[in-house]
């Protein structure tokens, strides 16, 4: 049998796919399935050592994105999609798999294109409370739609559709608590604030931050990933502020955070800030009350659909970016932090929110409709 992933472009879109492989290999492995491939058909391996690790093949496909505002960029990216499209027809013809998973996002819609013309059956998942263009189009010849959130089966076949919530990498699932002030250089007894805006950071939510530092850090520790290509402008302005303050160790800026370090900062942290993406479903894992700031402009105003949805299951709440001020973060922290009775409410709800299977019920569909496929060739 034969698998065929796509999508990419974030790891929001990559590492899911990473959660469904590594079932894929579990369940490959205790029903003793002979003979699997699997291949990741995108513009850009992402993570080649996870790729590896879980024995998947690369094979780059070029997908160009299609902006829904007037751009030059839009007649090469639509050169570059049709390239990809016909190498992606190609490609798939010489694997000639018997399913492909698509994740969405620009860089699968070549491979579902193909895949299309040539009658693999397909399988996508849709990780946002509204669909993006590609997986909203492939729904219509989907065989399977997993869902992240029950609201976004409005949008697709109801005959086709399952909320098994985000597929989540084991290793992110559970905090650590052991040794996890020592690695992360924390005091002990200081409640600690986990502020993640993604890999690439989230320069509004890095600046409401910084600002709020002088308040946050006379209560509270700051674990703040600021993402790559923000780490020395932040680090350099925080210690700046802090230059004077008594309480300035308090404060730890980390670039990124791998697996490890993210779960020993679940572990000592009493509430995060995050992005309304697929974070959240990684909060929800670890139990954690959560202030959600969505992005203000996205694709069918996804984010913000995510965040109220979240607020809506009790687990977070939502700041808007138009309302967001360090005297704002700074009381909201210390509302949830406080109020021990709202803040177990909140983190028994982020606990009811997260799916634990999602991975593994996707895994199951794809090698329940690939063995299906397999016996009609």
């Amino acid at each position: 049998m034969k698998i065929v992933l796509t999508g990419g472009g974030t790891g929001g879109h990559f590492f899911p796919v990473i959660a469904v492989a590594e079932e894929i290999n579990k369940m490959v492995d205790d029903q003793k399935i002979a003979h699997v491939e699997m291949y990741y058909f995108s513009d850009a391996p992402y993570d080649k050592e996870a790729l590896f690790e879980n024995r998947i093949h690369f094979v780059e496909i070029p997908a160009g994105k299609l902006r829904v505002y007037f751009s030059l960029k839009n007649f090469s990216d639509m050169v570059k999609t049709a390239y990809g499209c016909l190498l992606a027809l190609w490609k798939l013809f010489q694997v000639y798999p018997d399913v492909v998973f698509a994740k969405g996002a620009y860089a699968s819609f070549p491979t579902l294109m193909a895949a299309r013309i040539l009658r693999i059956p397909v399988i996508i998942h849709e990780s946002d409370s509204a669909p993006g263009r590609v997986t909203a189009w492939a729904g219509k010849f989907a065989q399977y739609i997993a869902l992240s959130y029950a609201e976004s089966a409005q949008y697709f076949p109801q005959n086709k559709v399952a909320h098994v919530g985000q597929p989540v990498r084991p290793e992110l699932e559970h905090p650590i608590f052991d040794g996890a002030h020592e690695f992360l250089h924390l005091e002990s007894g200081v409640p600690a604030v986990f502020i993640m805006g993604g890999s690439l950071g989230a320069q509004i939510i890095n600046d409401a931050v910084i600002g709020a530092l002088p308040e946050l850090l006379k209560n509270y520790q700051v674990i703040h990933q600021t993402g790559k290509a923000n780490f020395e402008e932040i680090s350099g302005r925080a210690s700046l502020v802090l230059e004077n303050n008594d309480y300035k160790t308090r404060y730890q800026p980390y670039a990124f955070l791998n697996p490890l370090a993210m779960r020993m900062a679940a572990g000592v942290s009493s509430i995060v800030i995050t992005r309304a993406g697929s974070s959240l479903f990684e909060i929800g894992s670890w139990g954690i009350p959560a202030i959600v700031i969505p992005i203000t402009q996205t694709n069918n105003d996804h984010q913000r659909k995510n965040a109220y949805n979240y607020a809506r299951a009790g687990a977070g709440i939502v700041i808007e970016e138009k309302n967001l001020t360090p005297h704002i973060i700074a009381n909201e922290v210390d509302r949830i932090v406080k109020d021990l009775n709202l803040h177990n409410r909140m983190s028994k709800a982020a606990h009811d929110f997260y799916q634990p299977e999602a991975a593994k019920k996707i895994a199951h569909k794809v090698i329940e409709i690939g063995l299906s496929h397999l016996k009609t060739k």
